[in-house]
């Protein structure tokens, strides 16, 4: 089997709430999305897709991936999809770095993968552990009275693990978590996550006053070295984020006890073959995960939602269902959200059919 051409296509997708804020003043109202089709000479499809969070957040934005991937494209013409770590060698052949824009080719040759052997990707992966994956709900930062009926709007809807975008002034950012546990229980996990936006001391002055709380911090400061000492000061259940983009950045992590768990996003890593590398080396250094990516629409669900439920639970702290953040579908197949939970698909490869007529024309196709 060969790749006879990998089509491009850019779509915008709108929120249901109209806008997402987060750390050091970030704002988005449409994510800048790219779906790669790649198409072979025995006519199996395979679809990939990455979106970024914006230009000012991690190192990675909506246009780099699309002129990448004309870097990349043209140099896996001719080759077998199958064959992912060729693939993936050329990719880093052909550019060097920057894993986001490799992601979504790389995810739609395991969705090939899937197609070719007649199997659903989380089988590929090791088989399926349990009936559905429990999910959390990112509550976008705004004022605390609001994000405090921000969760109660969602506990209604079935989720019981809650992620509280804090990072802004931090006298603010402990209203906001006192608020917030004020109405949930012991069923519930909360989760502060600063995304780098803490100065050291500000971390600190937060932990002081919330840490007597059923609460977990993720990445309060920028650099690793920052979020080391916050995590040696502090006795609450630690996540890194930002901080882990490579095995070799998690190795460090996990020689230095820096954290409890990881947020393992997949285009941060490069796509699914480097995503389940990490996660098969957490499971056996018994590190917890919250599977998912950066942001995204059906397809990165899916990705997500086939690597979550091929993860050991007691590995599968949480993952997310971005799709249902997304005024709009492109798609058939893509896991539903039901009370708070989701399920990969056991159809072939994602599982994940693309509706074409509303993607419109390709930006470009590399042939």
């Amino acid at each position: 089997m060969k790749i006879n051409n990998i089509k491009v296509y850019q779509i915008d997708i709108p929120l249901i709430e109209k806008a997402y804020k987060w750390a050091n003043e970030n704002i988005v109202n449409n994510f800048d999305c790219t779906i790669v089709v790649i198409e072979t000479d025995n006519n199996i499809q395979g679809v990939g897709e990455v979106c970024n969070l914006g230009s000012s957040y991690l190192p990675a934005y909506s246009k780099g991936v699309r002129s990448g991937i004309l870097e990349i494209g043209k140099n896996l013409i001719g080759k077998d999809p199958t064959n992912i770590n060729t693939i993936n060698i050329e990719m880093d052949k052909s550019l060097y770095g920057h894993p986001y824009v490799k992601s979504p080719i790389d995810m739609a040759c395991w969705d090939i993968i899937g197609k070719y052997y007649k199997a659903p990707i989380w089988q590929l992966f090791g088989g399926k552990y349990g009936e559905t994956i429990s999910l959390y709900r990112a509550i976008s930062q705004e004022d605390p009275v609001q994000m405090k009926e921000s969760v109660k709007h969602y506990k209604s809807e079935g989720y019981k693990k809650f992620q509280l975008k804090v990072g802004g002034h931090y006298q603010d950012d402990i209203e906001r978590i006192i608020q917030v546990d004020s109405i949930l229980n012991d069923s519930n996990i909360l989760v502060a996550d600063a995304n780098t936006g803490w100065k050291t001391h500000e971390a600190l002055k937060v932990i002081d006053k919330t840490c007597h709380l059923n609460i977990y911090y993720e990445q309060p400061c920028e650099t690793y070295n920052e979020c080391l000492l916050i995590r040696e000061k502090n006795n609450r259940p630690f996540i890194l984020d930002e901080s882990i983009f490579s095995l070799e950045s998690f190795l460090r992590a996990y020689q230095d006890n820096a954290m409890d768990i990881i947020n393992l996003k997949i285009s941060k890593l490069g796509g699914l073959t480097r995503s389940k590398q990490l996660r098969d080396l957490c499971v056996e250094l018994k590190i917890p995960m919250t599977i998912e990516d950066s942001w995204g629409g059906d397809i990165a669900t899916a990705a997500i939602s086939h690597l979550a439920h091929s993860t050991p639970v007691d590995y599968r702290f949480s993952s997310t269902d971005f799709n249902s953040y997304n005024s709009i579908s492109y798609s058939e197949g893509s896991p539903k959200r039901i009370n708070g939970k989701f399920k990969a698909s056991d159809n072939f490869g994602l599982g994940v059919e693309l509706d074409f007529g509303k993607l419109g024309e390709p930006e470009f196709i590399i042939s």
